[in-house]
């Protein structure tokens, strides 16, 4: 095949020469960057690739985090302009072998056994804690345990325990009931795995005027999760309500209809519908068609 390195042009008996400068590949102008996810439906971690060029999401990875090196699986790899490029990242150190695998479950099964002794000795002595999880680092010498509790509870004695039985570094870190809730997965009240096990990485922050605004029962077995918490997906549809809302009267105000005079009992905000009662009926009444009246009148 024939390369065009150059472009002559002849002009009044003179010759000029143009040469094409090859162009920048888009790639080279940005920067690659490695989503790593510790645990299913866990936070996503950013790292840089270092050598791994070559990652595709569902490899395996050994990197360095802050509780010490262990192994993650890369969900995405993005490119960011050069302009937002991070410099305070770590970077993989490479891709998981048999052996590193081999290794980590190895090690599950030892901090699976740590966990249930320390969940018979709760239960035995009556301390008022819940263990979720323990896990230990790659290198195993550090181990990290999840614990639950509503008590004030000293757990130094535990830590010093543990650390001189084992010979390993020891983190004992309290986390709530929605955090344990995520730990433990499960199904939900809806039949469908916890959303909470299986996609938020975040809690999202929830109130009980998402239950009264959306017109839920507020039955605490109707809007507490698993976790005795209001259920987070009180805020998926809260938006779409208060845009729905916009504009319909409000309760107990008296409002004009069709069919007469009457006290709004009810709101039907996704269906635009409000519910009058007039006399000793409930009528159901499209919002375009209800006039709310002056206070008095």
């Amino acid at each position: 095949m024939e390369e065009i390195q150059e472009v002559s042009e002849v002009q009044e008996g003179n010759e000029v020469q143009e040469t094409v400068e090859p162009q920048e590949k888009p790639e080279a102008c940005e920067q690659p960057i490695v989503g790593v996810r510790f645990q299913e439906g866990g936070k996503i971690y950013s790292f840089l690739p270092g050598s791994c060029t070559d990652l595709v999401p569902g490899d395996f990875v050994v990197v360095d985090t802050a509780w010490g090196r262990q192994i993650g699986r890369v969900v995405y790899i993005r490119r960011v302009p050069l302009e937002k490029r991070r410099e305070d990242l770590k970077t993989v150190l490479r891709r998981a072998t048999g052996a590193d695998l081999a290794l980590r479950q190895e090690l599950e099964e030892k901090a699976r056994d740590v966990l249930a002794e320390l969940r018979t000795r709760a239960l035995r002595q009556n301390i008022p804690v819940k263990f979720a999880t323990a896990e230990f680092t790659l290198d195993g010498k550090r181990l990290t345990i999840l614990y639950e509790t509503e008590a004030k509870v000293d757990m130094e004695g535990i830590r010093k325990e543990l650390a001189e039985t084992l010979q390993v570094q020891v983190e004992l870190r309290q986390i709530g009931p929605r955090d344990r809730a995520k730990l433990l997965g499960g199904y939900g009240a809806c039949g469908e795995p916890r959303c909470c096990a299986r996609f938020l990485s975040e809690f999202a922050p929830v109130s009980i005027r998402m239950g009264k605004t959306q017109g839920i029962s507020l039955t605490p077995s109707d809007i507490t999760g698993m976790c005795g918490r209001l259920r987070c997906c009180l805020a998926y549809e809260q938006e779409v309500y208060l845009e729905a809302l916009q504009g319909l009267p409000k309760l107990k105000s008296m409002v004009q209809t069709p069919h007469g005079v009457g006290k709004v009992v009810d709101l039907l905000p996704l269906k635009q519908v409000v519910v009058v009662q007039i006399e000793d009926s409930r009528i159901e009444v499209p919002a375009d068609q209800v006039e709310v009246l002056p206070k008095g009148s």
